[in-house]
């Protein structure tokens, strides 16, 4: 049973359970329960509380211990025999014991503590507390102080040197540390904290909630337990957990689920890591193992699933052939079981090599949900990958946006749109000005035109042929009129096909809802709609019908009338005298041409003067976008700055940073040099790195003042370049002015393990680089984040002060999955789940009895042959986690 478990874990565990006979004997109380009821109800009670482990505490007294172990060890639920005494001080302990351990040993163990009379279980032992607390030791038991708040407490007794013994590893509290924030009780959390000079530790007690159950019910009560992180709860684990209480202890009060992304499961089917499963924790993961063993190839076929690609070339290639060579040899696939907290719901994604990913729900269908839809922020690097992303700006630019609150992401989705809609302004802008600038082009040929007919006219052909602009205007009014009788068709067809369609709402689609009688009223609403519209329609079309008829008959008389006109006309010309070398009726000919042109570009006064409106409306639209991007840009610097603020808060001591918001002017250099404008090389781009007031509006702006513009702001362009400038095409001009820079970032790392002295990242050395890099990816995200060997080109004691410290914090509310070489990750970081990897000739292999947490004997062995830092180092680690 228990060999399933291979991650620590928080197991609830109430250390103060007392046997049917204490109220009796000690309150003089009668619960009316039997033995037998009793221990019953506390099993039950154990089982709806989710208890796992109980600690066996009554006074002096061990009798009870059989009975209820016996009952508790059939339902999985270990116990901790045990009793409580109080020491010659009269302050009282609860000492407990391995979960084998015999009543007759537990009654030598008594004897051994020098009560005057066993019996008598009241009366104190001859011992001082500080002696207590040694024998338990030496016996290979667990001593805590009781109720210390209380009469018979520690701190009530003010035992300060009893506090500050280094065998007292656990104290007993009553409740939230915040309920001593008043009256006396400031006094004693301060002392709990570890903040009171007179009673100060090297280390902190370990703060535990075990409440005296003397009653089955009392094991209801959240004060009568708390949470103990174990991979499988046994006594050796149990006081292992408090050689790092910070970690491994909770109070109920502290204990809250946190929702965030994870990996529950990873399992390979072939290639070279076949069969190897692996049920990851929620918090710190680490897998360890030699040179080959298949730590880096985990990591990539993780990253493969996840249809990640690294950031550089060079990794892309080196990710490449790793799942080639282990994974494409034997088309091997692998399954990651998944909870996306983007879902809120557990996925599993497969991917067989060769092939995308394919992404199931719960029931096992294939999802719409792609794995960016689910992780959409889950972070994977390589080895040396962190390096190289300190030498990428854009990958840094990423990393600081990913840190940005969603209130910034959402401005600069907003930034986005406002750029959308100022392309779409360009592009029907441009088109606009292009068409104003045809019909101008056109209208402009207009007064020659007339000058020319004045001529005609002089030869007196204006009186016997003014009927031809008549003509020619009756021409336009007769293809409006087609237009119209065009548009009206097109209505009533549209019309058509907008009425209700009410198949959404049809019988089998409301069978199962719960208010279909009314959803049924509603698409009787919506037919009746249809039918009265369809009706109106019909209707409409017979009343036009007819007339289109008419209209279309009207028309081709007119146009016949027109025919019969110009045929007359062609009559004229042949009467017409010559004049200037040309024939009578080559002069008409002509005449009537110009007139032609003349009416056709007449009505091109009204279309420019619309179109000059529709101009001024687009560029007022482009001011007024411009506007809201300079505001939303103003926001954005502001929540960005602001944001930066609190997380140079948090990484006090640490790192610094700085952003400068859309200030790279590299960006301005990029797009002119892209222009390849006449005279304007990069050289002479020099003077934008000195212009501080300069923005892409600005210059767009100058530039479209003129040159003279350009050389009065003082920016140093010299007059060969503000001419190339000027000559920029407008489609360039409308881009420049909504050009959005990229931020200047600037990541400073504090060097100095005491004290202060920062230093910006292009001044740091390579592990200097990813350890401020690392900082950052250790931020507030909830999405997983994996890296292979994170401690590559870092100093060991960044590691341990640094990266450790903020790897505890943070794995409570991030999952971490990393394949490492340096012990002061797994073991300072206290990782819930440490494989240890090995190699056949074959396969990689990691059976279950090399997964677990530091607290399973076998991983701590295999963990001080693998894991670097040598004997001695090692021994410290040994020390720490009390491994003799």
């Amino acid at each position: 049973m228990t060999t399933q478990y291979t991650y620590a874990r928080f197991w609830k565990c109430a250390l103060q359970v007392n046997p049917q006979s204490y109220l009796a004997e000690f309150q003089k109380q009668d619960h009316g329960l039997s033995l037998d009821e009793y221990n019953q109800q506390l099993v039950k009670n154990c089982l709806q509380e989710n208890i796992k482990v109980i600690g066996l505490a009554d006074h002096a007294n061990v009798d009870g211990v059989n009975a209820i172990r016996s009952l508790m060890s059939a339902s999985g639920i270990v116990v901790f025999p045990g009793f409580e005494i109080a020491s010659s001080e009269k302050a009282h302990f609860v000492c407990l014991f391995p979960e084998e351990t015999t009543t007759d040993e537990l009654h030598r163990y008594l004897g051994s503590l020098d009560i005057t009379d066993i019996k008598l279980k009241t009366i104190p032992s001859r011992l001082s507390g500080e002696k207590i607390l040694q024998k338990i030791e030496e016996l290979g038991g667990f001593c805590f102080a009781a109720h210390v708040t209380d009469d018979n407490g520690l701190l009530k007794l003010k035992l300060n040197h009893i506090w500050q013994n280094r065998f007292l590893k656990a104290v007993q509290i009553p409740g939230t540390l915040d309920e001593l924030k008043n009256n006396e009780g400031i006094a004693y959390r301060r002392i709990l904290l570890n903040q009171e000079p007179a009673y100060q530790r090297q280390s902190p007690v370990a703060r535990i909630n075990a409440k005296d159950v003397n009653k089955p019910e009392n094991l209801l009560d959240w004060k009568a337990s708390c949470f103990i992180k174990m991979t499988i709860p046994t006594f050796e684990a149990f006081k292992l957990a408090f050689h790092d209480p910070e970690s491994r202890i909770r109070l109920s009060s502290d204990f809250k689920e946190e929702y965030y992304s994870k990996i529950n499961r990873v399992s390979f089917n072939g290639g070279y890591l076949n069969n190897i499963s692996i049920d990851f924790s929620d918090h710190l993961n680490t897998v360890i193992g030699g040179r080959g063993t298949g730590k880096s190839t985990l990591i990539e076929c993780i990253r493969y699933t996840l249809n990640r690609l690294p950031i550089s070339n060079s990794a892309r290639k080196q990710h490449s052939d790793v799942i080639k060579e282990n994974l494409g040899k034997q088309t091997a696939s692998v399954k990651l079981n998944i909870y996306s907290v983007e879902k809120r719901k557990n996925f599993i994604i497969s991917r067989r090599y060769g092939e995308p990913p394919i992404v199931r729900d719960e029931s096992g269908n294939v999802s719409n949900f792609t794995v960016t839809d689910l992780l959409p922020n889950v972070e994977i690097y390589g080895q040396n990958e962190i390096y190289e992303m300190a030498r990428d700006s854009d990958s840094l630019r990423r990393l600081i946006d990913r840190i940005m609150p969603a209130e910034v992401l959402d401005i600069q989705e907003k930034l986005l749109e406002i750029t959308e809609k100022l392309t779409d302004n360009k592009n029907r802008l441009l088109k606009a000005q292009e068409r104003f600038d045809d019909l101008q082009i056109k209208l402009s040929k207009l007064p020659k035109m007339e000058e020319e007919a004045q001529q005609y006219k002089k030869l007196g052909l204006e009186e016997k042929l003014k009927i031809i602009p008549l003509l020619e205007r009756e021409k336009q009014l007769i293809q409006r009129v087609n237009e119209e009788i065009n548009r009206v068709e097109k209505s009533i067809e549209s019309l058509k096909n907008d009425l209700p369609d009410t198949t959404f709402l049809s019988d089998m689609a409301l069978a199962t809802l719960p208010h279909k009688d009314l959803l049924i009223s509603l698409r009787i609403i919506l037919d009746n709609i249809r039918t009265s519209s369809l009706t109106l329609i019909h209707t409409l079309e017979e009343k036009t019908s007819p007339i289109q008829k008419d209209l279309s008959e009207k028309n081709e008389s007119l146009k016949k009338m027109i025919l019969e006109e110009e045929t007359k006309i062609q009559k004229i010309f042949q009467d017409l005298p010559s004049a200037d070398g040309r024939s009578g009726r080559e002069l008409g000919f002509t005449y009537q041409d110009l007139l032609r042109q003349i009416e056709s570009i007449k009505p091109l006064r009204t279309q420019l003067i619309n179109q000059q409106k529709v101009v001024e409306q687009l560029k007022q639209d482009r001011r007024n976008l411009l506007a809201d991007l300079s505001d939303m840009r103003s926001q954005r610097a502001s929540k960005m700055l602001e944001t930066i603020k609190k997380l140079n808060k948090k990484l006090k001591e640490k790192l610094r940073l700085t952003i400068q918001a859309e200030s790279d002017k590299n960006g301005i250099k990029q797009f002119l040099k892209n222009c390849n404008l006449e005279g304007v090389g990069e050289k002479r781009l020099a003077w934008i790195d000195q212009a501080e007031e300069l923005t892409p509006m600005m210059l767009a702006q100058k530039i479209s003042e003129g040159k003279d513009a350009l050389l009065s702001m003082g920016w140093g362009i010299t007059p060969a370049v503000a001419e190339g400038l000027v000559k920029i095409s407008e489609s360039a001009k409308l881009d420049l002015e909504a050009l959005t820079l990229p931020d200047n970032n600037t990541i400073e790392l504090n060097v100095k393990h005491e004290g202060e002295l920062f230093k910006p990242l292009e001044r740091l050395s390579s592990g200097q680089q990813c350890t401020a890099i690392l900082h950052l990816l250790l931020l507030e995200n909830l999405d997983p984040l994996i890296i292979d060997q994170p401690e590559d080109n870092l100093d060991n004691a960044f590691i341990a002060e640094r990266i450790v410290t903020e790897l505890r914090a943070s794995k409570t509310r991030r999952q971490f999955i990393f394949a490492t070489h340096n012990a002061n990750i797994p073991v300072f970081g206290d990782a819930e789940w440490i494989g240890v990897m090995s190699a056949s000739q074959e396969n990689a292999e990691l059976p279950t009895e090399a997964q677990g947490a530091i607290d399973v004997p076998a991983i701590r062995e295999k963990a001080t042959e693998i894991l670097e830092g040598g004997t001695e180092a090692f021994k410290q680690r040994m020390d720490k986690y009390g491994i003799k």
